[in-house]
């Protein structure tokens, strides 16, 4: 089995999260060779399969098995996968079972390693995410047993293949902001204290503001508003209060607490709440980490380009890996179906990602 023929087969498995539909137990099979630990939870599967070939560096490859829901307008089945053109076309093309088919395969080939190579999977990284890779993290710790190096396969390419790897990860900020006031007669103004009113002045020292600099890894931090509502939606009656809903991806320069500190400037003199969640939490690899640089130059060696070190787009669990001290890093295919109808990726793309995974294990000295 090739890695197209590996991927085809992943792609068969109608893994809806967290149900990883019998995957995880085919490539425990497939990988033969390599110790099994399971750790469920709720519903939920993860699987750590490790190989000692040596007493070196422990390198981990990541990902998840469980695809979000087709959903409709696609021109095929998307759990029966379809090449047409050099395309494969099925869910879970680009979100990210290309990734694992080809950390898989590689992992299969090799037969020689300077240390441990593992492979850590979930079917639980299109929900909520309490239960996977957090969860098999956690017990790695217990056992002694984390790596010392990561890769996430996610799509993470732009518009060419091997043109960006991620070398970390913006957090998220919610906040949920009340400013209280006194509901009124509109055509007695001075009679009611109108948050509408007070807010005005204010809302351009909030609304699309930076919260820090930035740095060479991670643009500024943005408070972003996304809701703003008050009132009963009538023309006579003001507000008794005004409710603002902002998210902040935020680097590693700004934290809930200046956030905090921030809004309590602003908002001096007013009675209002402020509520702040956060889902997840930045982290960032340094440009001259071993796995940063092994991988740009296999990048480099398969594709000819030299790609570029970015820390855009969401969150993924390489932030627990983060969150652990784990040196992570982030790569796979193009990144411009996912979660979408008729998502696919090339074949060509799948095959240099082997490649790549495959020279970089290799070259891990």
């Amino acid at each position: 089995m090739n890695v197209i023929d590996l991927l085809l087969k992943l792609l068969s498995f109608k893994s809806l999260t967290p149900d990883d539909a019998g995957s995880l137990q085919f490539i425990e099979e497939y990988l033969d060779g390599y110790e099994a630990l399971y750790v469920n939870k709720e519903g939920v599967k993860n699987l750590f399969l490790s190989k000692k070939f040596g007493e070196g560096t422990h390198l981990c490859f990541a990902g998840h098995v469980d695809v979000v829901p087709a959903g409709e307008n696609w021109d095929t089945n998307p759990f029966v996968p379809v090449i047409k053109e050099g395309n494969i076309y099925a869910r879970g093309t680009q979100d990210m079972k290309s990734g694992v088919a080809a950390f898989v395969q590689t992992c299969k080939e090799i037969t020689d390693f300077d240390g441990t190579l593992s492979i850590l999977l979930t079917s639980d990284e299109e929900g909520d995410a309490k239960y996977g890779t957090v969860i098999m993290l956690e017990h790695l710790k217990e056992k002694g047993m984390l790596p010392d190096f990561c890769i996430v396969a996610e799509p993470t390419c732009e518009t060419k293949f091997g043109d960006a790897i991620k070398i970390g990860r913006r957090g998220s900020i919610n906040g949920y902001l009340t400013i209280k006031g006194k509901q009124g007669h509109a055509a007695y103004p001075e009679k009611a204290i109108n948050p509408v009113h007070q807010i005005a002045p204010i809302l351009n020292k909030i609304a699309g503001i930076n919260l820090d600099n930035g740095d060479d890894d991670f643009a500024p931090s943005q408070m972003v508003i996304t809701d703003i509502r008050g009132g009963m939606e009538v023309t006579n009656v003001t507000p008794s209060s005004l409710k603002i809903m902002f998210n902040v991806r935020n680097s590693t320069k700004t934290t809930q607490e200046e956030i905090k500190l921030h809004i309590d400037k602003c908002f001096d003199g007013l009675d209002y709440t402020l509520e702040l969640t956060q889902g997840s939490y930045p982290f960032v690899t340094t440009r001259d980490s071993k796995v940063v640089e092994r991988l740009t130059q296999s990048i480099e060696n398969v594709t000819g380009i030299e790609t570029k070190l970015s820390t855009a787009g969401g969150t993924s669990d390489a932030r627990f890996m983060g969150a652990y001290g784990i040196d992570v890093v982030e790569f796979g295919v193009i990144n411009d179906t996912i979660h979408a109808p008729n998502e696919r990726t090339s074949v060509i793309e799948v095959e240099k990602l082997y490649e790549v995974f495959t020279h970089l294990v290799q070259n891990f000295k």
